[in-house]
């Protein structure tokens, strides 16, 4: 009997440990640092035509700190324009939301992940699946979406954080 006690104690005792040790080692709200402007130059390859060059401009909206996320994200080249909004919100490392792109009226959901500056997440809709993954380093940030045989194949962008 005592066995199963010291066993049932020690079971509490490790679930304990690690509920802590997953937890997170510092406060600092996780969306807070995007929030802002941020306009940079990449690549758009449609899955129907050449890749081309685009200037890009990003709004992040932090509306609740650390938990909740508003992207406007417009792309544009001498052929091809890209105008995508999300609404994303955080729970732990866990990331979900909804997506809509007007110039091709295309939307769905998306759901992913966000650890040390870096988002992974993937973005689904009824004709549309893509993978995209957004790194940030201190006002330097890349994002890259890759949807192959989808409308836009691929967006490569480079940004920098605009000045206040």
């Amino acid at each position: 009997m005592r066995l199963k006690v010291l066993a049932a104690r020690m079971s509490i005792g490790a679930a304990w440990l690690v509920l802590v040790g997953t937890g997170p080692l510092r406060a600092e709200p996780v969306f807070d640092s995007l929030a802002g402007a941020w306009s940079g130059i990449g690549t758009m390859k449609p899955s129907d035509g050449p890749r081309e060059k685009v200037r890009c401009k990003v709004a992040y909206n932090v509306t609740r700190p650390g938990r909740s996320l508003t992207l406007d994200l417009r792309c544009a080249s001498d052929a091809y324009k890209m105008v995508l909004s999300a609404n994303i919100e955080q729970s732990g490392t866990e990331l979900s939301g909804n997506w809509f792109e007007s110039e091709y009226r295309q939307g769905g959901k998306v759901y992913g992940t966000n650890k040390d500056g870096l988002i992974e997440a993937r973005i689904e809709g009824n004709t549309v699946a893509a993978l995209v993954t957004i790194q940030t380093r201190s006002n330097r940030q890349s994002f890259l979406m890759e949807a192959p045989g989808s409308w836009m194949a691929e967006v490569a962008i480079e940004l920098n954080k605009d000045a206040k």
